[in-house]
């Protein structure tokens, strides 16, 4: 317990800061008079109130965190924040269970877009606000958003950027400073969900539905104000725009930072991530546009304008839909899923494998069917011109291998629980890579309210191990984290 009291210590202060986030949502509420204010207020008291009372407690333990410790304090932040989170649609829905409330943020801040509330047209403004803005803010990572200020708290951010950021690529600082780092993270998320703000209002949506949506669409978070998603709108042009952004949202931050910095587009050739994502998107959007065309399910044009859409979303580990894709031939439905494992790239707001995963998987079974060849022959692992360390290249095998049994396992579990072999193995897929709907009866003209209280849970321990990519939460679980 003792090794806890200085991670709780620096816990206690991120508490006191995400509690005057509630200010937000209380704002939106008073600007709306919708008389929500009340519930976002009661939620900052209590966080004010654990928050300080955690830090008097134990100020006198205050240290440096040590690199361990970063695991477990963006594990507790999370669940706590979570927590926090979930108390003002608690108070708000008087028949939301706690399991529900807290799925429901949950979802929202691991940008899953899964849901278990119907009739969310009929939401108070600010609490569907909340639910949205709840997934920005999780896009980027309440740590790197924390890490941006923590120098003013006392407290060293390298070894939380570390246990937050994905992918196998997390040396690359775009600063010398982290606190740089992540602020030059934030001005380019701010800055493109503003930008799709305005387009989205332009195309025809109301102040707030442009608001909400700019905040999933650039978060890959997939909430949506309506219980029929984007589909509510019926509009090509809407369509266009949240595709675009969720491309950008789908790409290295980093690399947006770099383009912006160097005032052109050819750092996106440079990435071989971005290349990858894109080439792949259209291939896909492509080829299965022409064959729902030949399977007869719409003409060709509107092949292409419902596959386009609902590809990119799902690919892209966001949720919209703006029909019900279920209803498509199989084959197609599952090719998205499968896209959802191993499209984004590291560095964006994206779940699952990532495409730098991928490649380096890809290269490596190359590698390998050459020196069944040449035993002899030194073939090293490249990529996009860099030499691949075999140290990463060994890390990348050993995520994939506990993504697929963390997947097949809790599928098992659902399976055990009484679901459906399509509408559990789908779930999970879609929890553990933040995408939202599977098929089946969580499927996109449905929602998870069907399923039971431990099958919620289940699904939201899935959507925190996704999000966390996997290893920042197993590891607490290995005697070797907690010897001396």
């Amino acid at each position: 317990m003792s090794k806890l009291l200085p991670i709780i210590h620096v816990l206690s202060k991120l508490i006191l800061l995400s509690a005057v986030m509630f200010l937000v949502p209380c704002a939106v509420s008073w600007y709306f008079q919708d008389g929500t204010w009340r519930h976002f207020l009661h939620s900052a008291a209590a966080g004010l109130l654990i928050g300080s009372g955690s830090w008097l407690a134990t100020r006198r333990f205050e240290r440096e965190l040590k690199p361990r410790d970063g695991f477990i304090l963006v594990t507790l932040l999370w669940l706590g924040f979570t927590a926090m989170s979930a108390v003002p649609l608690w108070l708000y829905l008087p028949g939301l269970s706690v399991t529900d409330a807290f799925f429901e943020a949950m979802s929202a801040l691991t940008t899953t877009g899964a849901t278990t509330l119907q009739g969310l047209e009929q939401l108070a403004p600010a609490m569907n606000f909340w639910r949205h803005f709840l997934s920005w803010l999780g896009g980027m990572g309440i740590i790197v958003l924390a890490v941006a200020v923590l120098p003013m708290l006392g407290i060293g951010g390298m070894q939380l950027y570390k246990a937050e950021i994905p992918g196998p690529m997390k040396e690359t600082k775009l600063a010398p400073r982290i606190g740089q780092t992540a602020k030059n993270l934030w001005y380019v998320y701010s800055a493109l969900t503003v930008i799709c703000f305005v387009c989205l209002y332009l195309a025809g949506m109301t102040p707030l539905d442009a608001l909400c949506h700019a905040f999933t669409a650039v978060a890959l978070g997939g909430f949506s104000t309506y219980d029929q998603s984007v589909g509510y709108f019926d509009s090509l042009l809407i369509e266009a725009i949240l595709i675009v952004f969720m491309l950008l949202g789908a790409l290295n931050f980093a690399t947006h930072f770099t383009a912006w910095q160097r005032k052109s587009l050819r750092g996106y050739w440079q990435d071989i991530e971005a290349r990858y994502v894109l080439g792949l998107l259209a291939a896909s959007v492509l080829l299965a546009s022409v064959y729902l065309w030949w399977q007869g399910v719409y003409d060709f044009a509107t092949a292409l304008r419902h596959v386009a859409f609902n590809l990119v979303s799902v690919a892209t580990d966001t949720g919209y839909a703006s029909v019900d894709y279920a209803q498509w031939p199989m084959l197609v439905p599952l090719w998205m899923l499968f896209l959802s494992c191993i499209t984004v790239s590291s560095g964006s707001c994206g779940g699952g494998i990532k495409m730098i995963r991928t490649l380096v998987l890809t290269r490596q079974s190359y590698r390998e069917m050459g020196n069944l060849l040449h035993p002899r022959a030194v073939l090293p692992l490249i990529i996009g011109g860099r030499t691949i360390p075999e140290r990463i290249a060994q890390s990348v095998l050993g995520f994939i291998f506990v993504y697929f049994m963390s997947v097949v396992m809790l599928s098992f579990v659902l399976i055990g629980s009484g679901m459906d072999f399509l509408s559990a193995f789908t779930a999970i897929l879609a929890c553990i890579n933040n995408v939202g709907p599977g098929l089946g009866t969580v499927g996109p003209a449905g929602n998870y309210a069907a399923l039971n209280d431990f099958q919620t849970w289940v699904c939201s321990f899935a959507m925190l191990l996704g999000r966390l990519e996997i290893f920042s939460i197993l590891i607490l679980f290995t005697p070797a984290f907690w010897r001396k």
